[in-house]
């Protein structure tokens, strides 16, 4: 079977991907709360002839292939949406005040794609294709969750892929960016920091300890890590994106709390930068007699590339492609005149994956600015061109199938 095989049988099936599409994209939930999506997801994979397998809260998996002796080579497309209410102008949108704006409807509906592909060819599969349905991304649980489940395990997984599409890039919708080798996303770790004061009345600071006094310093404070204690190449950002204290005028409240996101692209920075967050905020606290608590919660590791996948990967898309329509973002940089890929500044819960098994990411352009797809992931104006739907789809099954003939 050739790619341009694959790529046709892939388009036969473009009126069912996008009505798997728009199906999922009126009706978005969020989460591991999943009620409906699963639903149609389990359905369609019956439909197929696949029995469907739950692994962690609201996580499915399939196998294809597995008459032949081989290795086993997982492909993810991720099922939530986000907390966004949809001001995108399409006949399909979202009525329930959630939204794919991140594009895991076309994600979801590519793999769908995928699997009808694989049943088809299945006799041709060397080896086992596992195909993760995957909950949670936007909370970055879902595949940690999964892999605590044995997502990795029966059959022991051996590569992995996912894909990303992208809205309002200035590229031929459908073509392909596979990653680099090394990090491509950073590591991600939301906090809450919750200062213990004392309230009293406005016109008696002196009997009271103002936590909002001591949130500014800590804000203030944690500005420093960034500017004096980190090298010029430790690439990290803190932000502090909630204040929630206080609710009269006239009153020091007794607590207040922050919240933030810190991304590093490093394990070492990510770690000195927590302990170091959690050392400014006590210490600063104790300084004007209040107590400060850090607190991490939802995140994920940085995204790790394998070097020799993404080659493998950049071959197969440019056999199923053509040679114009399949790059690794190092190419792009060099063909665009960059010189240096620029990295992403995204972070993504299928990194947990890429530190177990070798993993590779790739971007499918699904949107150019100057065709009306002007608004980037997380707007609740986005929109993503279906067009590139079947190639998603041909991409998830010719990369897995290849890769498993080339490592038989």
């Amino acid at each position: 079977m050739t790619g341009s095989d694959l790529l046709k049988e892939a388009e036969s099936y473009r009126e069912q991907i996008t009505a798997d599409r728009r199906y999922l994209h009126q009706h978005p939930e969020t989460g591991f709360d999943l009620t409906e999506t699963l639903a149609y997801v389990k359905k369609e994979l019956i439909a197929m002839g696949y029995t469907p397998s739950e692994c962690g809260k609201a996580g499915l998996t399939v196998l294809a292939g597995g008459k032949k002796q081989g290795k086993v080579f997982l492909i993810r497309g991720d099922m939530d949406a986000l907390p966004i209410l949809e001001e995108a102008d399409v006949p399909f949108a979202s009525q329930n005040g959630k939204m794919h704006a991140c594009g895991h409807d076309m994600h979801t509906a590519m793999l769908l794609g995928a699997a009808r592909l694989l049943k088809k060819h299945e006799n041709e599969i060397a080896g086992t294709i596992k195909l993760d349905f995957q909950p949670a991304e936007e909370i970055f649980e879902g595949s940690n969750d999964m892999i605590n489940a044995g997502l990795l395990e029966n059959p022991t997984v051996d590569a992995a892929l996912m894909i990303h599409v992208t809205a309002a890039m200035p590229m031929t919708p459908g073509t392909a960016i596979v990653c680099d080798g090394g990090v491509s996303a950073p590591a991600a770790d939301y906090f809450k920091i919750k200062i213990q004061g004392k309230g009293c009345h406005g016109s008696m600071p002196q009997l009271g300890i103002d936590p909002i006094t001591v949130a500014a310093h800590i804000i203030t404070a944690l500005q420093e890590i960034h500017a004096r204690e980190l090298a010029l190449s430790d690439d990290a950002i803190l932000t502090i994106g909630t204040i929630h204290g206080g609710n009269a005028e006239n009153a020091i409240p007794d607590t207040v709390e922050l919240g933030g996101t810190i991304r590093t692209y490093d394990e070492e920075v990510r770690s000195f930068l927590k302990q170091r967050m959690t050392e400014i905020a006590t210490g600063t606290a104790a300084t004007f007699r209040a107590s400060a608590e850090v607190t991490f919660g939802s995140g994920c590791p940085t995204l790790l590339n394998d070097g020799d996948l993404s080659g493998c990967t950049v071959s197969y898309l440019r056999e199923l492609l053509g040679p114009s329509a399949a790059f690794t973002a190092g190419q792009l940089a060099a063909l665009s005149g960059a010189g240096k890929t620029a990295k992403a500044t995204g972070s993504e819960d299928f990194a947990y994956v890429s530190h177990k098994v070798p993993s590779i990411m790739l971007a499918l352009a699904a949107g150019q600015p100057n065709k009306g797809y002007c608004y980037p992931q997380h707007h609740p104006k986005v929109k993503f061109d279906e067009s590139v739907l079947p190639t998603g789809s041909a991409i998830y099954a010719y990369t897995a199938m290849r890769w498993l003939e080339e490592h038989a």
